[in-house]
């Protein structure tokens, strides 16, 4: 399926949030309450979800309820958002089958992470994600490139092989290098998504379609507003709003891990009614709690 919403420079949107994954207080997934967060992050600002990617626990949720809450954020925000699949793992195979699921089910998108851990080669990144686009059923790739996580970066001359892939059209960037983006964008076309919510203003400036964001549970708004900025030519105005979230940006993406820290923010915001996560992550110390809560209310996100 494809979403209403895209666009060639955009092809995913502008403002998607890396989307978290409920769980019940026992850690049971919560699909109530993920139709009730797709609905707000939309109402937010956000143009696209990313669902089971890594801020949506996906090293710790099966398949089967990757499948279930794909359906269920497809069904409530599907006609006014763009909903893209992480189906991302270490295994091909795995990865195909969960392309395949989320093909079946109507996907706008894939994201698929460079595999982790076993630290491929460039042919086997090369391999790896020709072979899960080609079993997405048409859906379009984002890939996302993170070494950080995984061990292993893509090189720019498998950039160049990649985007022979008519499907491959998208990088979620968490490399952080801007002059490396810049001459991809150039060289091979692939859009960039900042996957860094630290440097989203400046990706942005370099040219990026728009943000994967995890401070969006908390700033879809704002984000989209300083997208429209850069896109006016107003960079006053985007450094405004860049500034103004430097407090939500720290408090969010250096307390702790990335999903521990969004839910914490749904919480105070009175979207979720508790934070609960999955082990290995451990929930968040009342220490980390009010750290999120002084960044939100100094970004103006919170009401005092």
């Amino acid at each position: 399926m494809v979403s209403p919403l895209v666009s060639p420079s955009a092809p995913f949107g502008r403002v998607l949030t890396a989307m978290v994954t409920p769980f019940t207080p026992d850690g049971e997934l919560d699909l109530v309450a993920a139709r009730r967060v797709a609905s707000h992050l939309v109402d937010q600002g956000s143009d696209g979800l990313v669902v089971s990617g890594t801020t949506g626990e996906s090293p710790t949720t099966t398949s089967d309820e990757d499948g279930r809450l794909l359906e269920v954020v497809l069904d409530e925000v599907g006609h006014r958002a763009t909903v893209v699949a992480g189906v991302g793992t270490n295994d091909t195979r795995h990865s195909s089958q969960l392309a395949a699921q989320a093909g079946r089910l109507g996907a706008h998108g894939l994201l698929v992470v460079t595999p982790y851990y076993n630290k491929p080669p460039q042919a086997g990144i090369l391999a790896h994600m020709n072979a899960v686009a080609e079993a997405g059923g048409g859906a379009p790739v984002m890939m996302y490139d993170i070494p950080g996580r995984t061990g292993v970066q893509i090189a720019e001359s498998t950039y160049l092989e990649l985007v022979k892939n008519p499907l491959i059209i998208a990088v979620k960037d968490a490399v952080g290098d801007l002059e490396r983006g810049a001459w991809l964008q150039r060289e091979t076309g692939i859009r960039i998504y900042s996957g860094d919510d630290a440097l989203n203003l400046a990706w942005l400036a370099v040219g990026a379609s728009g943000v994967v964001s995890v401070v969006s549970h908390a700033a879809a708004g704002a984000y989209a507003e300083m997208i429209r900025s850069v896109d006016s030519g107003d960079l006053v105005a985007a450094r405004a709003i860049n500034s103004r979230l430097v407090p939500a940006v720290r408090a969010m993406m250096t307390t702790s891990q990335g999903a521990i820290t969004a839910k914490v923010a749904l919480e105070l915001l009175g979207v979720l009614e508790h934070s609960t996560v999955r082990l290995p992550l451990p929930p968040a110390p009342e220490s980390d709690r009010e750290t999120v809560r002084a960044g939100l209310l100094a970004s103006g996100l919170l009401p005092a």
